[in-house]
């Protein structure tokens, strides 16, 4: 800044002398107009000059960050004029040497719009982020240069020229004065670890030292230690003794242990008495006479705050003190409870549902205005919104008011519903199976599910159309109604099956819900040449009337990518309803997920689904209604319906055996799931699928019938990709024996995980 006043230095010589301000006049300045400008102002027109208030005045200027130089001068007839060098705009940013086409970085790292003003303070802080983006990557010695060139028409194009620095490896690790712990209970929770053999390969250590890491590994074997009970363990910052002619590093921590403390005694004290002592301590898990855990310490001073929290005290403090007595190795542990103000909710405030209508987040939520606060609701709203599949995430922000209200700010953001569903597959017999199928699960925003299915293979058509609304009117009961025509081609007979599907159900809790169906089907059976078959009565043409109850409990937390929680099926269908198929079949699924990032540092998702199924014949079981195996969703490496017990046949037929179907099966699948392409929304998947499929029954020809058991494993790809959910399976059978149609690539669009 500069002050150019060549009247006012002639005035301090004519001793008390000064000019009155006439007018104000602003020369050069666009961001601010000028009737802000002079609000800004120290004085104002007719006060006479002050040098004091006009340099307070160019300063308040400068600080709104618009310009880069300001001056003012006053003319003979007191025109008091602000003269204004305004900092160019910035029209191109280029990154150079790293990430060049990664329009993200611009987003998250650089955090500079094309468009805004120059401003070194503001490009200086982005070349520090850039350099500590590059640390993450375990690269150190990185070098960012700034180059500015100024164009014709004013503005400013910036480049940032980026060297990036060597990876460092750790090739030794070692900790001196550990005596008690095992070196991998530390492994697993640090961030810098020795590289081991073939470290290249996931699920190894590659040894890259994370930079940014190094300052919080120490608290992590701290952490590693307090849980075990020594809580007087030092951790020094680790040595690094690097090698910069192979950048390689050597590292080491220097530890005490100390001893371990036992729990002598756990106290309770409210600040304020809002809930029995005995209903906390049932809450507690530490254990007097035990040694001290953190892990569980921070675990029960969480249930106490939700505990509390359930009871409206929104901002509820748990504040945890330990008493150590060094002499005896014991610790007494108070927890410190401050309860805050009874909280209510004024405002329930949607955002970001461009499509969804409010009320069909509003009513998955369970709080509303002026409702009493609840932790457990407000976790559960957040879970529920995440179960509906309408959206790529949602949060929930608690807006303090005062101390007795806040406002719920729900934001989310909407993910494609509607979608073309493709499926299909490659099997060594049965060729490439296509499936298409048009879909919306939140058509208009209405949360109503509408779908039309066309599947076409050299095996297989299905064709059908279905309706289902999960809230009719808004209430706890729902609806469905679907109609469909297939045709499954099987060893040497094909079923032909038209029927129609409705029912009604109800939620009963937040993740207890029922559900009753009827179903009509007309079935019939078309047989190759030379296959005798037809005659057995288990191949005559039916007709199929049957009810189904059925039962779910779900309290996962997503729908597409679940990352805790559990769901639970069973269903119990009962045919012959005046019809001539009579039995009753029943369908059991219990599925497990859970999120390990906070055991190995990344969002590794552990998955483990079981089905098993029976089926009772009363006095008639068609072939068609018994169990197969095979495919996603069952045993993957086989053929979709291609595992069933076999029995030789007296006839031409192909390969002389038929596929009796099984009364009962069970399936077991344990997958991995892993970031592959985390901005690309795509992940890796390792899985083992392994099944038992089989029967009780007599072929009744002579033959018997075998049963069999079979696995599969392989690795894939999940995909949220902007036309819906894709997974890419590629298998390998296991226990495979002659005769097995197996898969070697499936693919499956538009469904669950």
């Amino acid at each position: 800044m500069r002050i150019f006043l060549p009247l006012f230095l002639s005035l301090l010589a004519a001793n008390s002398f000064a000019d009155t301000i006439k007018s104000i006049k602003y020369d050069g300045m666009v961001h601010m107009s000028e009737s802000v400008a002079l609000r800004m102002l120290k004085f104002e027109v007719g006060d006479t000059l002050d040098k004091e208030k006009l340099d307070a005045s160019i300063k308040e200027y400068y600080r709104q960050g618009y310009f880069e130089d300001i001056w003012a001068d006053i003319n003979d007839e007191g025109v008091l004029t602000f003269h204004f060098k305004e900092k160019p705009h910035i029209s191109k940013i280029e990154l150079k040497g790293w990430k060049e086409n990664d329009s993200d970085i611009r987003n998250s790292i650089i955090q500079i719009k094309v468009g805004s003003l120059y401003d070194e303070k503001k490009l200086e802080a982005a070349k520090k982020r850039i350099i500590e983006a590059i640390n993450k990557d375990a690269k150190i010695d990185s070098v960012v240069e700034i180059k500015k060139e100024y164009l014709e028409n004013g503005s400013v194009a910036v480049t940032f020229l980026v060297n990036e620095g060597e990876e460092i490896i750790i090739k030794d690790l070692t900790y001196s004065g550990m005596n008690n712990l095992n070196i991998d209970e530390l492994d697993d929770v640090i961030a810098n670890k020795e590289r081991e053999f073939m470290g290249w390969l996931w699920g190894r250590n590659d040894g890259k030292m994370k930079v940014a890491d190094l300052a919080y590994d120490p608290l992590r074997i701290r952490d590693v230690y307090m849980q075990h009970g020594y809580l007087d363990i030092d951790v020094k910052e680790p040595f690094a003794k690097v090698n910069f002619d192979n950048y390689t590093a050597d590292m080491s921590y220097q530890i005490a242990e100390g001893e371990v403390y036992s729990v002598s005694d756990i106290k309770i004290n409210q600040v304020k008495n809002v809930v029995d002592d005995a209903l906390i301590k049932e809450l507690i898990k530490l254990q007097i006479g035990k040694p001290f855990n953190i892990k569980t310490f921070r675990e029960d001073a969480q249930r106490i705050k939700t505990l509390i929290a359930d009871l409206s005290y929104a901002f509820v403090e748990v504040v945890p003190d330990l008493k150590k007595n060094p002499e005896k190795q014991t610790v007494e542990v108070v927890f410190k409870i401050t309860p805050g103000d009874k909280v209510k909710i004024r405002n329930v405030i949607i955002s970001g549902n461009n499509r969804t209508l409010d009320r069909i987040i509003r009513r998955e939520l369970y709080l509303g205005p002026n409702d009493m606060y609840s932790l457990t609701d407000l976790t559960d709203s957040r879970n529920a919104l995440g179960r509906l599949g309408f959206f790529d995430g949602n949060t929930i922000e608690e807006k303090r008011i005062n101390n007795q209200t806040m406002d719920l700010i729900v934001k989310v953001k909407e993910a494609p519903t509607g979608n073309i569903q493709l499926g299909g597959g490659y099997g060594s017999y049965g060729g490439i199976l296509i499936s298409v199928a048009v879909n919306d699960r939140n058509i208009w925003g209405s949360g109503i599910d509408i779908g039309i299915k066309a599947e076409r293979s050299e095996l297989t058509s299905n064709y059908s159309f279905n309706i289902s609304n999960p809230r009719l009117n808004d209430s706890d009961f729902s609806g469905n109604f679907s109609i469909f025509t297939s045709e499954y081609q099987y060893n040497d007979y094909t079923v032909m099956s038209d029927g129609l599907t409705l029912g009604v159900g109800h939620r009963f809790t937040r993740y207890i819900s029922g559900h009753i169906g009827y179903g009509f089907s007309d079935n019939s059976y078309k047989f190759e040449n030379n296959s005798l078959d037809k005659d057995n009565p288990y191949f005559q043409d039916y007709a199929k009337s049957s009810v189904t109850v059925s039962a779910k409990y779900d309290n996962t937390d997503d729908f597409y990518m679940p990352r805790k929680g559990i769901i639970v099926t069973q269903s119990i269908e009962n045919a012959g309803l005046g019809s001539d198929a009579s039995f009753i079949k029943s369908r059991t699924g219990f599925s497990t997920f859970k999120g390990l990032d906070e055991y190995v540092g990344f969002d590794l998702i552990a998955r483990y689904k079981a089905r098993l199924n029976y089926v009772k014949e009363l006095d008639f079981l068609p072939v068609a209604e018994r169990f197969y195996m095979g495919g996603i969703g069952s045993v993957r490496g086989y053929e979709s319906y291609s595992l069933s017990p076999k029995t030789r046949v007296d006839s031409n037929a192909k390969d002389g055996i038929r596929r009796y179907g099984g009364e009962y099966s069970a399936t077991n699948s344990f997958e991995l799931s892993f970031p592959l392409v985390p901005k690309a929304k795509m992940r890796a998947v390792t899985y083992l699928d392994w099944g038992y499929i089989g029967t009780s029954e007599s072929a009744g020809n002579g033959y018997d019938i075998q049963n069999l058991s079979r696995g599969g494993c392989g690795a894939g790809l999940e995909w949220f990709s902007p036309v819906g959910p894709i997974q890419l399976m590629f298998s390998k059978a296991l226990a495979e024996e002659k005769g097995d149609k197996t898969a070697v690539f499936e693919f499956t669009m538009g469904q669950r995980f």
